[in-house]
């Protein structure tokens, strides 16, 4: 292989390169994958996530279907937001908590 640059040719020998993927593979197995590295765990919360946006969805067409004015269409995406908030507040509220 020749470098452009200086015009000198270097030559790569196949030991060399199996020796840095083996030096690789090593460092990728030291690898601990733990928050005190710091990884982050994952974890599945998807479901909770795609519900919510389901509802606010859901919410955001209830609240435009009753809108006559900017301020409403506002207000409608403003409910639409924090509508699980609310619903739990009356909730608690409903059973006197």
């Amino acid at each position: 292989m020749a470098s452009k640059s200086t015009g000198k040719t270097y030559t790569i020998k196949e030991d060399d390169v199996k020796g840095w993927i083996e030096e690789g593979v090593k460092k990728l197995e030291n690898i601990d994958c733990d928050e005190k590295k710091g990884f982050k765990k994952h974890s599945s919360h998807g479901t909770a996530g795609a519900v919510w946006f389901l509802g606010f969805i859901g919410s955001l067409v209830y609240f435009m279907q009753q809108a006559d004015s900017f301020g409403t269409v506002i207000v409608g995406i403003l409910k639409a937001l924090v509508w699980p908030a609310l619903l739990i507040y009356n909730l608690l509220d409903f059973l006197k908590i």
